[in-house]
Parts: C-alpha cells; sequence; structure tokens
C-alpha cells in the first residue's frame, strides 16, 4: 500500500521540483541571448572571473542556508531562495508574522505562517514591480523630490529598527555583542556598505550565536 505523502513531503518535493526547474531558467537564459544574437562570452574571462568571484558566492551561499532555513522553515526557505531580497524583505515579513501569530518558526504552525507571510510577500513584490514600470515615468519627478529622498534613504533601517527593537526587548543581553560588532566594522571598515548585508548578516548570526553559547556557559543567560 503507498503510503501518503505528508505536507513536508510535498513542500520539499515541490520545492526542489520549482528551486531545479528556475535554475535551469536563469541559466538557460544568458546562454539563449548569447546564441540569438551571435554574442557569445570569452570562455577564458568568464572562467577567470568565476573563479575570482564563485568561491565567495558558495562560501556565502552555504552559510545562509543554515542561517535562514531555521528562521524562514523548508517552505518559506524554498521560496525566498527563488524569489530573493531575503534579508532585506522576505526575513522581516516571516519573523513579523511569526510574531504576530505567536508562534515558533520550528513548529508545524511557524511553517506554515512562515511560508503564507513569504508568499504574500513575493506576491504583493511583484505587483509593486509591475506597478513601478508602469508609473515610473510620470512618478519619477515626485520619487526625485529632494523633499522625499530622506525618507526614502531611511526606509530599510525603518524597517529593521522596528523589528529590532521587539527581539531585542526579548533579551536585550543577547543584542549587545553583534551591534557592537556591527557598528566597529561598519564604521572602521570602507569596504562595507549596503551591498555587502547579505554577507555581513550571516557573519553577525553566527557570530550571535557563539557568544550566546559562551554566555550562556558563562550563566550570564
Amino acid at each position: 500500500m503507498k503510503q501518503e505523502m505528508t505536507y513536508m513531503d510535498k513542500v520539499h518535493r515541490w520545492g526542489t521540483t520549482w528551486n531545479l526547474s528556475m535554475m535551469v531558467l536563469l541559466m538557460a537564459f544568458p546562454f539563449a541571448v548569447a546564441l540569438i544574437f551571435n554574442a557569445m562570452p570569452d570562455w577564458q574571462g568568464l572562467l577567470m572571473g568565476l573563479i575570482a568571484t564563485a568561491p565567495m558566492y558558495w562560501a556565502v551561499g552555504v552559510v545562509e542556508t543554515f542561517t535562514y532555513i531555521p528562521m524562514l522553515g523548508a517552505g518559506g526557505s524554498y521560496l525566498s531562495f527563488v524569489t530573493g531580497n531575503i534579508s532585506n524583505l522576505k526575513l522581516p515579513c516571516a519573523l513579523g508574522a511569526l510574531e504576530q501569530a505567536g508562534v515558533k518558526a520550528n513548529s508545524d504552525e511557524g511553517e506554515v505562517v512562515s511560508t503564507v507571510a513569504i508568499a504574500v510577500s513575493s506576491i504583493v513584490t511583484t505587483i509593486i514591480i509591475i506597478l513601478g514600470v508602469l508609473l515610473i515615468v510620470p512618478l519619477t519627478p515626485l520619487l526625485e523630490s529632494p523633499v522625499l529622498t530622506p525618507a526614502f534613504d531611511q526606509m530599510i533601517p525603518a524597517l529593521f529598527g522596528g523589528l529590532g527593537v521587539v527581539f531585542v526587548s526579548r533579551n536585550w543581553k543577547i543584542a549587545i555583542a553583534p551591534v557592537i560588532l556591527m557598528l566597529i566594522l561598519f564604521i572602521f571598515v570602507p569596504a562595507l556598505n549596503e551591498g555587502t548585508v547579505g554577507i555581513m548578516v550571516p557573519v553577525s548570526v553566527l557570530f550571535t550565536v557563539g557568544v550566546s553559547r559562551l554566555m550562556y556557559k558563562k550563566g550570564m543567560l
């Protein structure tokens, strides 16, 4: 008798299928463009570029996998890694939804809540992008207005600030070490900027886990 697939079995089955499908599509696009326009790349230059940059992205990909999945759940992780913008959008949405629902990320309820939150976030993002493409020309004068520029510059800090207050207030001792570390790094290392957030988030998480573990053993938590 064939055993019926559980919810998590279906999540992994369809998540793997669609992730692999998206990977093939993403890889196929540049090759299709190169073939259609007869503009094949310099393979030696491409190889040298990959050797210089790919290892960093592989390392980040491995770290992000172990960092984000416990917070996003299986279904949310499959969606997030396909749609992207995890640290700036998907992760805050999932954490906010879990907080509002009062469930933990590693529970069955948390798995569903996180997946639904990230799915809705992806749909809303797609709709906003479509509207942005359609309205970018008439809205450009308004969006580039000097009056609104400071507000747009503070959108991401405001988003994470609101989430930060909620989670820091739970156990402020744990937050001290990563906050100090990030302040030191971003102040004294000029190369770090908003473009390095994808790398620094996993680094901060691992650092926080290590310090928290040490503090727990010392009886400080």
